[in-house]
């Protein structure tokens, strides 16, 4: 079976929804830290279906924080991979153009420096984990213990952190001309973003303090939540795509048809016309997550505690 790529999707099987604009003109718009399967299911689905929706230059570059194994999986791709959602009555596939190509911060950091200071990106979105943030016990401050952000501050020429990497970049991309820059958590922490520019605005403190004025009139951090589960990937279920599409997908994903997306809508840049995929734009995002944490996820609990 050949591999998923721009030169086979010819051979995909017929039910199979493919991209309907022209990927070869597509620019990039976005940059992502930490490329994972949910921001595959999830951010990158959205900012999909919102270029076949409205155009734009909304391409993703991707950015793994940790390893080779989703560049490995995408790049030989071309960026191209397969979504499943469904539920049981009903099977969608469909293949997401969205994502361009994946950096590799270990391996590459400056790349991914670059990435962030280019003036025509428009956003910085993270999937990094809660952990990521490198929070301090009081869930706010930067924990200046953490390991990783502990060597970055004694070296930010050459960080690892992901709080780290996005500050070096921001000083780049004002050293490259400054363009406004939206930067977006679409992880599941309760006022990620708000939490993200208390951490950051320490750590530039402490390494790039001239940073700091441009920060504050040229940047934004709107606030989300996300909502979408999408299991680990089997080997049998990959296999099992594999038939579906009629071509082998390294970095296939497959999920539930339901997902959510609140935004606070707070840019200081143009953004994709997310609207049109289903997300929400909103003044305030703290009412979502409460409903979502007492509703959803202690009946959740509730019932993993029952069993």
């Amino acid at each position: 079976m050949n591999r998923l790529h721009p030169d086979t999707l010819g051979q995909a099987q017929p039910a199979v929804t493919l991209p309907s604009y022209d990927r070869q003109s597509l620019g990039a718009g976005i940059v992502h830290l930490g490329l994972g399967a949910f921001q595959r299911a999830h951010q990158a689905v959205f900012t999909e279906d919102a270029i076949q929706h409205s155009g734009g230059d909304w391409g993703i570059i991707g950015v793994s924080m940790r390893s080779s194994r989703v560049s490995g999986q995408l790049n030989p791709q071309a960026g191209l991979y397969s979504v499943l959602s469904e539920d049981g009555e009903e099977a969608k596939l469909r293949v997401i153009g969205s994502v361009l190509q994946v950096l590799v911060a270990p391996e590459d950091p400056g790349a991914v420096i670059a990435a962030i200071a280019r003036q025509d990106i428009h956003i910085v979105t993270l999937t990094i984990t809660e952990k990521g943030y490198a929070l301090a016990d009081d869930g706010v401050s930067l924990n200046r213990d953490d390991p990783a952000v502990e060597s970055d501050l004694l070296n930010p020429e050459r960080p690892g952190s992901a709080v780290g990497i996005l500050a070096l970049g921001l000083r780049e991309r004002i050293s490259a001309g400054g363009a406004a820059l939206t930067i977006l958590s679409c992880d599941n922490l309760s006022q990620n973003s708000a939490r993200l520019r208390g951490v950051l605005n320490s750590y530039l403190a402490s390494t790039f303090p001239e940073v700091l004025p441009w920060l504050e009139s040229s940047t934004s951090f709107p606030c989300s939540m996300v909502d979408r589960i999408v299991p680990a990937m089997a080997e049998e279920q990959r296999q099992r795509q594999a038939q579906m599409l009629g071509l082998r997908d390294e970095a296939a994903v497959s999920t539930e048809p339901f997902n959510q997306w609140v935004i606070e809508d707070d840019f200081v840049t143009a953004r994709p016309d997310w609207e049109s995929a289903g997300a929400q734009l909103v003044a305030d995002v703290l009412p979502f997550e409460m409903i979502k944490l007492q509703l959803l996820n202690a009946s959740h609990s509730a019932i993993a505690y029952c069993g």
